[in-house]
């Protein structure tokens, strides 16, 4: 070092001075935002325009292939996916994220909540979610497997992958393969992924961008204000209803979620 930078603060401020770049990095520093597909889809479908946006704007990205995804067919129970989201936000914060934001599409905007519910995060993203295991229609719809499920597992069965009953708006009801155990931690109405408990237990101060498509499922269309209602009410939570479908809401919301975030999350 040289012998005129004589004190830590000294060299750090000069340092800083010699470098534009970096002086920009500490005055500004970027988000970290995890993104997560929805139900049955992928991390290159739907969701890949936003993550990549999100990335141009020189935002830290981790887009993330779930335990509900058309390849995996719930592989991992609640827990593990948590523990997914862990590790992909330990590496963006040892690439320099300060904050974080959990992004989320439909099944991916559900578990959003829930995570943050759980975790300490600066924001949450909620694009058109769906798949709360407490509401009317999936309640219904998969009564007769979460019967079976907890049967199997009351009689130590419950580790063993067997043929399950998942349902979706667009798609009806229709068979996953993975274990008792796992499922319920998914499906059970009764669980803590079910939206209610969520609710009750996210930061009264947690900023929730909330997107709701006008031409969304009507189940999900029905489910918006009450959901809403849910959320935390902090001053920069806020509704957004793009013009668009279910499956449009992620690439239809990209400048609101940049500027959302910038204004809601980095300010």
């Amino acid at each position: 070092m040289r012998a005129w930078c004589t004190g830590l603060a000294l060299c750090v401020l000069i340092s800083l001075l010699a470098s534009p770049a970096a002086w920009a990095q500490t005055a500004a520093p970027q988000p970290g935002v995890v993104v997560m597909h929805g139900k049955g889809g992928s991390p290159n479908r739907h969701v890949k325009g936003l993550a990549v946006a999100l990335q141009d704007q020189g935002f830290l990205v981790a887009n993330l292939e779930m335990p509900w995804s058309g390849e995996r067919d719930y592989d991992a129970s609640l827990a593990g996916a948590e523990a997914e989201v862990d590790a992909a936000i330990a590496r963006l914060r040892a690439l320099g994220a300060q904050r974080i934001v959990v992004a989320g599409h439909s099944q991916g905007g559900m578990f959003a909540l829930y995570y943050a519910s759980r975790r300490g995060v600066d924001g949450v993203v909620a694009l058109a979610p769906g798949g709360d295991p407490g509401s009317a229609t999936p309640r219904e719809k998969l009564a007769a497997t979460v019967a079976l499920a907890r049967g199997l597992v009351a009689s130590g069965h419950g580790d063993q992958k067997t043929e399950l009953m998942d349902y979706e708006g667009a798609k009806g009801t229709y068979a996953i393969h993975t274990t008792p155990h796992i499922y319920l931690s998914w499906f059970d109405p009764d669980s803590d992924y079910s939206l209610q408990r969520v609710a009750r237990r996210l930061p009264a101060t947690l900023p929730v961008l909330y997107v709701a498509p006008t031409q969304d499922y009507p189940a999900l269309v029905r489910a918006n204000r009450s959901i809403l209602a849910a959320l935390p009410r902090d001053t920069k939570t806020e509704l957004y209803e793009p013009n668009t479908t279910h499956l449009g809401a992620p690439g239809a919301s990209i400048a609101k979620v940049v500027a959302w975030i910038r204004s809601a999350v980095m300010a």
